[in-house]
């Protein structure tokens, strides 16, 4: 099964001294790679880890070493994303949220995060998002 990786767990995992580190590094070791995200997780990690030394670098080394998989295309799922996003605009949903949720439409997948608005988010029938989060 696919896991698709959220921008919580991936900045928790890479910046050693945040609070769920210790228990994301712990979930990354169990992980077969590669890991699945979208281009707006890499942006938010990214901005993230400047505040944390060489943060950027260990996120560049992750993709160098094909540990994450950045293949998926909003333009390809435009429409569903943006569909899903007007959906749960009340929790709000954000543009990397949106993305992530429309990938596990694509494929049998789980979610790693630490984000509780995913166990509020719902793929196509109404399906619950399966997790690994730790709540």
């Amino acid at each position: 099964m696919r896991v698709i990786l959220d921008t919580g767990p991936l900045v928790a995992y890479l910046a050693r001294n945040e609070q769920h580190s210790a228990w994301c590094s712990t979930q990354m070791a169990t992980l077969k790679p590669p890991l699945y995200t979208c281009e707006a997780v890499l942006s938010e990690a990214q901005f993230l880890l400047q505040a944390y030394p060489k943060g950027t670098d260990r996120l560049i080394e992750l993709l160098r070493r094909s540990i994450l998989d950045v293949s998926f295309s909003y333009a390809e799922h435009a429409e569903r994303v943006n569909e899903l996003m007007v959906k749960y605009a009340d929790v709000p949903m954000s543009f990397a949220d949106g993305c992530l949720v429309c990938m596990t439409e694509q494929t049998e997948s789980t979610i790693f995060t630490l984000d509780s608005d995913f166990r509020i988010y719902r793929r196509r029938r109404n399906q619950p998002l399966q997790l690994i989060a730790p709540f």
